[in-house]
């Protein structure tokens, strides 16, 4: 029986976090598979919005896949937001905010949410983030157990500072470090 595969990639900004598209040609959208030759039947575990940029583990395994998606595994992301967020924000993040899925209401859970002091330094985006001349912004840190579509910048939205920039720095025990955006790197297995 062949053994499973594991890597963790950076996925740049503007790649779709799956490998082959259903929609019509209208516009080439960048997937995974021109990042690295990829064993056949590699999947990404969960997804990033093709905005967001960061740590993604990909696999052949089904069943890691499902156990990183699952609830307990942390996911922490560091978020440019528009402005100098407040603490009343950071609090309402981590009692849990209601956001809309699918059209219902929903609250998320409480999560870990801290300002970060300083800048952290990642690879420069291809599409440049407005600059400062628009007003300030600030750095902060998100660690989620759960993961909705589009959760973190609805979130943050909620409590009144949109997203400017996402970056997911750890799965698990799994961290981004300093690999560069496009970057892949085999593992031996995923560090829960």
């Amino acid at each position: 029986m062949p053994s499973h595969k594991y890597f963790k990639l950076y996925k740049p900004y503007g790649y779709l976090s799956q490998f082959i598209t259903n929609e019509k040609p209208r516009k080439k959208k960048k997937l995974l598979g021109e990042l690295h030759d990829f064993p056949e039947g590699t999947m990404s575990v969960g997804r990033l919005d093709q905005d967001s940029e960061g740590l993604l583990l990909l696999t052949t395994d089904g069943k890691a896949s499902a156990e990183v998606t699952g609830r307990k595994v942390e996911k922490e992301y560091y978020v440019q937001v528009d402005g100098l967020i407040t603490e009343e924000a950071i609090e309402s993040l981590q009692q849990g905010v209601e956001i809309s899925i699918n059209g219902k209401t929903y609250r998320t859970i409480p999560c870990k949410t801290k300002k970060l002091t300083g800048t952290p330094v990642f690879p420069e985006r291809a599409k440049k983030i407005r600059d400062e001349r628009h007003g300030p912004t600030s750095w902060i840190s998100v660690t989620l157990t759960e993961g909705k579509f589009r959760q973190v910048k609805k979130m943050t939205a909620a409590v009144g500072f949109p997203t400017l920039r996402l970056v997911r720095v750890r799965i698990g025990k799994e961290v981004l470090d300093k690999m560069q955006a496009g970057e892949v790197k085999i593992l031996k297995k995923f560090e829960f």
